[in-house]
């Protein structure tokens, strides 16, 4: 519960600060009046002291270095930055899944771990005895004697030990990856974010027939590019 209450709190603090404005007091002192506004550009008109213009804002566009140094702090605040809420899902489901992954494998590596020393170096052994670790961590209605014995039941212990070490590994590597393509997927985001992708943008393939000085005629295959 700790967990998913900083998780939650991790995605909301970013989405609060993206979508506050800043309220600031504006002094006209034409007629000595204080008032309170969230527009960034205010002008006071000259022939009326009393009436006040608002400046347009300018276009807004993501910072593509603010979202990348910021995703790095918090993950998934490039994404939030460059308004791409449809992303967030994507990328905390797939830290969730990474998270889940690297949890699970570890206590399935620490379990086979531990299990395997303890069939070596323990001086009780016995196979009947269901506290012992190498005897607990056996599935549903099997025994030492059914995997084949202690010497063989050793090797099975030390592979699967060996084995969730390794997806282990692989879940940290693919958590590791994860992060950085959130990163790329800001900043890459935020660089296209006006990029023109509208219709007159166009690459055609079109048969050509172009003449030379000579009269003859070839075929020819003409690319082209309007911009």
């Amino acid at each position: 519960m700790k967990r998913l209450n900083f998780l939650i709190l991790l995605v909301a603090l970013p989405l609060l600060a993206q979508a506050q404005e800043v309220e600031r007091e504006v002094y006209n002192p034409h007629n000595d009046t204080l008032f309170t506004s969230r527009h960034d550009s205010l002008v006071i008109t000259e022939g009326n002291p009393d009436a006040i213009q608002v400046l347009p804002k300018e276009a807004w566009r993501p910072d593509p270095y603010r979202a990348v140094w910021m995703g790095a702090i918090i993950p998934g605040y490039g994404q939030i930055h460059n308004r791409s809420y449809w992303k967030l899902p994507i990328v905390y489901g797939a830290f969730m899944g990474c998270a889940y992954a690297i949890t699970w494998t570890n206590r399935q590596y620490t379990d086979y771990k531990t299990a395997y020393r303890d069939i070596l170096v323990d001086p009780n052994y016995d196979p009947e005895d269901a506290s012992k670790s190498y005897v607990a961590i056996l599935p549903t209605g099997y025994t030492v004697d059914r995997m084949g014995g202690r010497s063989r039941y050793t090797t099975t212990l030390q592979t699967a030990q060996n084995n969730y070490r390794r997806y282990r590994d692989i879940s940290i590597v693919a958590t590791v990856i994860v992060y950085a393509l959130s990163l790329i997927d800001a900043y890459v985001d935020a660089q296209l974010f006006d990029f023109d992708i509208s219709p007159d943008l166009s690459l055609n393939l079109m048969p050509d027939v172009p003449r030379d000085p000579l009269g003859t005629q070839q075929a020819e295959l003409k690319i082209a590019v309007r911009f």
